[in-house]
């Protein structure tokens, strides 16, 4: 049974609504994230820090199930 042109000429519609609906609000939120000032810069040495522990606790978790 095909699709009768009406209810395919609606179906096409809703796409067609939804897209540019979704377009639209994923340009307004990446012009709000333009807008936003920029945080402050990442710290590298803590970062560095912080992989350095985490692969300490693995390594000992690694070791104590041994």
């Amino acid at each position: 049974m095909p699709i009768q042109p009406p209810i395919l000429a609606a179906i096409s519609g809703a796409i067609a609504a939804y897209i540019a609906d979704e377009e639209a609000w994923q340009a307004a939120a990446l012009s709000q994230a333009a807008a936003r000032p920029a945080g402050p810069p990442v710290n590298l040495w803590a970062l560095s820090g912080r992989q350095e522990a985490m692969q300490l606790r693995l390594l000992m978790q690694r070791r104590s199930l041994r």
